[in-house]
């Protein structure tokens, strides 16, 4: 058995050698490979949200980033929420939520929610959030952050495999005057950025 293996690692091995000795990857030799788990990291979408839910007379609020829009009118937004959170049976069941934006000098208390359980804590008091009553959906606003979109749910053909809620926001409400709020983005393993300057170039994307 290990006879009949050895030529076919030598072979396998020759063609191994010969490939990262190529052009191709000469040209590449100013990059290092990412460990795929890493990949995240790089791609996280937009800025680290509260999401907000009612269930069973309770209300919960919980921290998410992994968020993309996914149309812009009706506004539909695509998160995903781990089965293994309190809030994903409440948004599965109540089909509702709120989709809070915090700025960046709510970081402690956003990252604080994403630390803590809903199932034995009231996060809304551990951590000093007001929540306010939304118009259309029964999850609560938060007063604290500068932009607030109430949204229900409207596709879970994703749910059961991926996690995947396909959200529509219904209506928005954004604070009066913060025209340049400063948000967070989760950059992986409790690292963050803060959003920075913003440019205006002649670019034809909506």
């Amino acid at each position: 058995m290990a006879g009949s293996g050895s030529p076919r690692s030598s072979r396998h091995g020759s063609r191994r050698g010969s490939r990262h000795d190529s052009p191709r990857n000469s040209a590449r030799s100013h990059f290092r490979r990412l460990a795929l788990s890493k990949v995240y990291a790089l791609l996280e979408p937009g800025p680290v949200l509260l999401l907000t839910t009612f269930h069973k007379g309770k209300a919960n609020v919980m921290t998410m980033s992994w968020q993309t829009p996914m149309d812009f009118e009706p506004p539909l937004v695509g998160c995903v929420i781990s089965n293994r959170d309190f809030s994903f049976t409440a948004l599965k069941a109540s089909r509702e939520c709120v989709l809070a934006v915090p700025d960046a000098a709510m970081a402690s208390k956003v990252v604080a929610c994403g630390n803590h359980s809903g199932s034995t804590v009231d996060k809304f008091v551990r951590f000093g959030l007001t929540p306010q009553p939304a118009a259309l959906v029964a999850a609560p606003l938060i007063a604290e952050c500068f932009a607030n979109l109430e949204c229900r749910v409207v596709d879970t053909r994703f749910v059961n495999r991926y996690s995947f809620f396909v959200l529509e926001v219904v209506t928005a409400w954004v604070e009066r005057g913060n025209t340049e709020p400063q948000t967070l983005h989760h950059r992986g393993k409790g690292l963050f950025m803060l959003s920075g300057e913003n440019i205006r170039l002649p670019s034809k994307m909506k």
